[in-house]
């Protein structure tokens, strides 16, 4: 999630603070509107900071939702 934070925060010109807050509110939207396998599996990815084939943990939000 460190990264996904650090990305908004640079390409958004805000501070990490104000970027972390963003993300959190975008993340808890999407796992409140999501059905439940895919909104677990974004914890999962966002847990593990594992990088996906697409580049990262911003990418493997992507792959999730079929966006890769």
């Amino acid at each position: 999630m460190d990264e996904l934070i650090r990305m908004v925060s640079e390409r958004a010109g805000i501070g990490e603070d104000a970027a972390r807050a963003a993300v959190q509110t975008v993340l808890d939207f999407l796992k409140d509107r999501l059905p439940e396998p895919i909104a677990g599996q974004i914890d999962n990815v966002l847990g593990a900071g594992r990088k996906e084939k697409s580049g990262g943990v911003a990418g493997g939000i992507g792959d999730i939702l079929g966006r890769s």
